[in-house]
C-alpha cells in the first residue's frame, strides 16, 4: 500500500483490532508485522521462502493451508527456539531474535500475523473494576461498551464444563467458595472462564460423524490443542479459537482499506524534528527480514502495537524524547503453578469416570477470582507441556504434599524416573495456574542493552523482581489453590515454585497516565498512539490482559479518528 493514512506496527492482539476499526471508518491502514503469515496463499511455504510482499484480500486466506501449518505438534509449534510460534524470523533456520535478562527467565511470545494470540489460550476475562476505578485515567464504566463490542466480535463465551472444570468447581464449593456468574467481578467466587472460542460443535456426540468431519465444521471440538494452534473450522475466519489471525484480521481485510505486510521489522519511528520538545510522527523505517532491505514509509499517524518489550525498545531505538517511565513498570502476574494428582476411586465417585483427561476441552475453562489478590484458573495442557510446566520449571525446589501429615521436599526440577512416575498419572491430574495482582514497580522493565545489538539495533534487556506485596499475594493465592485441590480429593499436591521470570502476561511498560494519555496517544510525540498491553496502568487485578487490550484498541481507534480524521 502506498501512502497509507495510518501505519500500525504489529498484527497481534491490539494491532489487528485497531486496524479493523479504522478500516471500517474508511481509513487506509498498513500493518507492518515482523513475523510470518500462516494460512495465506501468498505465502504457501512461509518458513521456507519469502513469498509475496503484502496482502489486502481476504480471498487470499486458505483453510487447507492453515490446517497444514497448525499441525498440533507441541515442539514444532511452541519450541521457543525453533517453533512456528517463536519470537523470531519466518526462516526457522535462523536464530530467534534476542532478548537478554540477568535472571532465570522464559519469555513466551510469538511473531507473526496474530502475534501472541496465535498460541494464547483465548482467555478473555474483563479487568476487575477495583483495579481500574480511581487508578486509571479512565473509569471501568467507560470501558464496558468497548468490552461488549469485542466480546460480540470475537465472540466470547463462557467455557463448557468438562471433567477438569467439574472437579475444580467441586473442590471450590467444598472449600467454601460460591459461583459468581458475571463478567464484572467485584467479589470473590468461581465461574466458567470467558473464552474467545466458538461454542461446542453440535455434532460432537453424534456417533455418525467422524472426528475428521467434525474438524471441518464450525464449533469447538474440545480437542485440547488451543495453545498448540487450533486448526478446526470450515474457513479461516470461522476457526474455533479466535486468535486475531482468524477473527480481526479477516474482518480488517474485508473493509477493503487494510493491507498487511509480514516479514517486515520496524527499526525506527520517524518524526519531524530532533530538537523540539513536542515532536510529530511522519512515518517509519522498516527492514525486510528475508532480504535485509530497508525503506522508509510515511503516514499521518503511527500506531505502535509491538508489545510490552518491543514497543519501549523501538521508542528508545528511535531516539524519541526521554521519559523516565518508558519501558518501566513491567508487570507479569508473578505466576505459579500447582498440580493435584487424584486416585481412580475418588474420581469415579466424583465424576463418574476414572480419569480427568486434562487435555479435553478448553485449556483454561474454569477460574476463581479474588479482586485484590488475583485469580486462579485451571490449566489442562497436552502431555509435553504438562511435564514442562508442572514438573520442569522451578526456581528452588518442588514439593509434594500428601493428605497425611508426612511431607517430602526435593530440590531442582523433576527429571528421569521420578518424572516418568509422575507422568504415569497424567490422566488423573488437575493443574491450577495462579495469576497475581502484581504491582507496577519502576525498577522493573525494559531498557536497551549497552553493548549488544542485532540487525534491528540495541537489543532489549529485561529485569523483573516482584515486590514484597506481590510475593505476599502469591503466597495467599497458592494457599487457596492447594486448599481447593485438597478439598477436591487430591492425594498429592505438587507446587512448582516457578521463578519470577516466567514472562507470559507482560504489561505496563508504556503506562497510561505516564507515557500515553487516556486516549493512548503519546504525550511527547503527537500522532503516535500505542495499542498493546504496554499501556495498561497496572496488571488489571490479576486477569489475562488480551481482552482489555482489545477493548482499549477499539476505544483508541474511535479517539484517533475523531481527533485526526473526522
Amino acid at each position: 500500500m502506498s501512502n497509507p493514512d495510518v501505519i500500525v506496527i504489529g498484527a497481534g492482539g491490539g494491532g489487528a483490532v485497531i486496524a479493523k476499526e479504522l478500516g471500517e471508518k474508511g481509513i487506509k491502514v498498513l500493518i507492518i508485522e515482523a513475523g510470518p503469515w500462516y494460512g495465506n496463499k501468498k505465502w504457501p511455504n512461509p518458513n521456507l521462502y519469502s513469498g509475496a510482499k503484502e496482502s489486502s484480500d481476504s480471498n487470499d486466506l486458505d483453510i487447507p493451508l492453515y490446517r497444514s501449518l497448525m499441525n498440533k505438534y507441541e515442539d514444532n509449534m511452541n519450541n521457543l527456539v525453533t517453533g512456528r510460534f517463536r519470537w523470531g524470523p519466518a526462516n526457522r533456520d535462523r536464530a530467534p531474535w534476542v532478548r537478554f535478562t540477568p535472571q532465570k527467565q522464559i519469555i513466551w511470545q510469538s511473531a507473526g500475523v496474530g502475534g501472541s494470540t496465535q498460541h494464547y489460550t483465548a482467555n478473555s476475562p474483563r479487568a476487575y473494576p477495583l483495579a481500574i476505578d480511581q487508578l486509571w485515567p479512565l473509569s471501568y464504566r467507560e470501558l464496558i461498551p468497548y468490552y461488549e463490542k469485542v466480546e460480540a466480535t470475537l465472540p466470547v463465551h463462557f467455557a463448557p464444563t468438562t471433567a477438569k472444570e467439574e472437579l475444580f468447581y467441586f473442590g471450590a464449593k467444598r472449600a467454601g467458595w460460591r459461583l459468581n456468574p458475571t463478567l464484572n467481578v467485584t467479589s470473590p467466587g468461581f465461574r466458567p472462564q470467558p473464552n474467545a472460542i466458538l461454542p461446542v460443535n453440535k455434532n460432537l456426540t453424534n456417533v455418525n460423524v467422524s472426528l475428521e468431519q467434525l474438524s471441518w465444521m464450525e464449533g469447538c471440538t474440545l480437542c485440547g490443542h488451543c495453545i498448540n494452534g487450533c486448526p478446526h473450522g470450515p474457513t479461516v475466519d470461522r476457526v474455533a479459537k479466535r486468535s486475531t489471525t482468524v477473527s480481526y484480521i479477516p474482518l480488517a481485510l474485508n473493509t477493503g482499506n487494510v493491507t498487511i505486510r509480514p516479514n517486515t521489522f520496524t527499526i525506527k519511528i520517524l518524526t519531524d524534528s530532533l530538537h523540539s520538545q513536542e515532536r510529530h510522527v511522519t512515518g517509519v523505517r522498516i527492514k525486510d527480514t528475508w532480504t535485509g532491505e530497508e525503506e522508509e514509509l510515511t503516514a499521518k499517524v503511527v500506531v505502535l502495537a509491538g508489545g510490552s518489550i518491543e514497543s519501549p525498545r523501538l521508542w528508545l531505538n528511535s531516539n524519541l524524547p526521554q521519559n523516565s517511565w518508558v519501558g518501566k513498570g513491567l508487570t507479569n502476574h508473578y505466576m505459579e503453578w500447582v498440580t493435584g494428582i487424584f486416585n481412580e476411586r475418588d474420581l469415579i465417585s466424583i465424576l463418574g469416570e476414572p480419569d480427568i483427561n486434562p487435555f479435553v476441552g478448553h485449556t483454561c475453562g474454569a477460574r476463581l477470582d479474588f479482586p485484590g489478590l488475583g485469580s486462579l484458573q485451571t490449566a489442562g495442557m497436552s502431555p509435553g507441556l504438562t511435564a514442562s510446566l508442572s514438573y520442569g520449571i522451578s526456581q528452588f525446589r518442588w514439593s509434594i504434599y500428601q493428605k497425611e501429615k508426612s511431607k517430602w521436599e526435593f530440590h531442582n526440577q523433576i527429571v528421569g524416573s521420578k518424572l516418568s512416575d509422575l507422568m504415569i498419572n497424567y490422566r488423573k491430574t488437575l493443574s491450577v495456574l495462579i495469576l497475581t495482582d502484581d504491582e507496577a514497580d519502576q525498577k522493573n522493565g525494559v531498557k536497551l542493552h549497552p553493548m549488544i545489538s542485532d540487525e534491528h539495533g540495541p537489543v532489549p534487556l529485561l529485569s523483573y523482581t516482584p515486590t514484597k506485596n506481590s510475593i505476599k499475594k502469591r503466597k495467599e493465592l497458592m494457599k487457596m489453590a492447594i486448599h481447593i485441590l485438597h478439598k477436591a480429593g487430591a492425594k498429592q499436591i505438587i507446587s512448582s515454585y516457578w521463578p519470577a521470570g516466567i514472562m507470559i502476561h507482560l504489561e505496563s511498560t508504556m503506562r497510561m497516565g505516564f507515557v500515553v494519555d487516556a486516549n493512548c496517544e503519546a504525550y511527547q510525540v503527537k500522532k503516535l498512539f500505542i495499542s498493546d498491553n504496554s499501556v495498561h496502568y497496572n496488571s488489571l487485578g490479576g486477569v489475562n490482559p488480551t481482552l482489555t487490550t482489545q477493548a482499549l484498541a477499539t476505544r483508541t481507534a474511535e479517539k484517533l479518528f475523531e481527533k485526526y480524521f473526522n
